[in-house]
């Protein structure tokens, strides 16, 4: 290998360095993203079966006042 040889392959040493380091940044941020939406989605979860316990609740008043 000459001189020339060798400074291409440290470019792409350095480029994949770069690629690795780029990669590795996006990984976190969408392990951080996937994160926020699990919590969201509980969240979302936990208010969608408490308005169906207060709609059934709802329903059973308005048949108890129905029948009477």
């Amino acid at each position: 290998m000459d001189h020339e040889d060798l400074k291409n392959l440290e470019q792409r040493i350095d480029q994949l360095i770069g690629a690795c380091d780029r990669l590795k940044q996006e990984n976190h941020d969408l392990k951080n993203s996937t994160g926020g939406l699990a919590e969201e989605h509980a969240e979302l979860t936990r208010k969608t079966r408490q308005a169906r316990e207060r709609i059934q609740s709802m329903i059973e008043r308005l048949k108890t006042l129905e029948r009477s």
